[in-house]
């Protein structure tokens, strides 16, 4: 499958070094906290949907935890690392999450780490929802988060300096961050062609309008962000404060 979604060409490009450039991202701390927030409102095992899983970056704390995991994502190139790290252990699919099959029933629907943010048009975010929605189970959990203003401000303000991540550098293009504008940046360094990323702040008032369009209800909006020696998810969430927010909802009643 090819898409026009500017993340297709980004993902492609980005997939030979990107376990390396994430490799401080500590997903067994980060999954074990969002899992701890999913036990208090009923959902504990069973099957989970990655949306947007990349190369497999969050597979193993799932399967150490009981878990059966179906993984999709737009890249090939991202799906072909996950598969060589995984083999046939967890099913993989190509598919966009604005254009998402239904893959079976699942207890738990994710999309993590900025899959959300690519979202750039009007409409995506109800489609999106609409597939996550088809995929639960009844009384089945889904979780995305989104990048906050903070974020934005950090990572992809021209005014601010590059980020260096061992030989490679992420380099903020956009100056002005304000709600619900796109932001680009660019990641160059040895091993990858030079790229653009290019993401969207989503304001509270268009995920909540999106969500309740596809029939979803939303649960909590909780504000995460690093601490030393962990994650801290905290309510509410402040867009100045905190890296990402953290959406959970369910199908509505009905």
């Amino acid at each position: 499958m090819t898409t026009n979604h500017p993340a297709w060409a980004a993902y492609q490009a980005f997939a030979p070094i990107y376990d390396e450039f994430c490799r401080n991202n500590d997903y067994e701390m980060w999954i074990g906290a969002l899992l701890s927030e999913l036990e208090k409102r009923g959902v504990v095992h069973g099957r989970v949907l990655d949306v947007g899983c990349g190369t497999g970056r969050a597979f193993q704390p799932l399967l150490s935890r009981g878990w059966r995991i179906v993984g999709c994502d737009l890249s090939p190139a991202m799906l072909s690392e996950a598969r060589r790290k995984f083999g046939d252990t967890v099913p993989l699919h190509e598919a966009d999450i604005r254009e998402l099959p239904v893959f079976g029933t699942f207890e738990l629907v994710f999309a993590l780490n900025d899959v959300v943010n690519y979202l750039l048009n009007d409409g995506d975010l109800d489609r999106a929802f609409d597939g996550i929605r088809a995929n639960l189970a009844p009384g089945g959990l889904a979780l995305f988060d989104t990048n906050t203003l903070a974020a934005f401000r950090s990572s992809s303000n021209g005014e601010a300096a590059g980020e260096t991540r061992g030989e490679w550098l992420w380099e903020g293009l956009t100056k002005h961050v304000v709600p619900g504008a796109t932001f680009d940046s660019r990641i160059s360094g040895p091993g990858i062609e030079t790229h653009i990323h290019r993401e969207r702040h989503h304001t509270a008032r268009e995920i909540s309008a999106g969500l309740e369009a596809a029939g979803l209800e939303l649960l909590a909006r909780l504000g995460q962000r690093e601490v030393e020696g962990g994650v801290l998810l905290t309510e509410p969430p402040d867009e100045d404060r905190d890296d990402k927010i953290i959406h959970i909802c369910r199908a509505s009643a009905g």
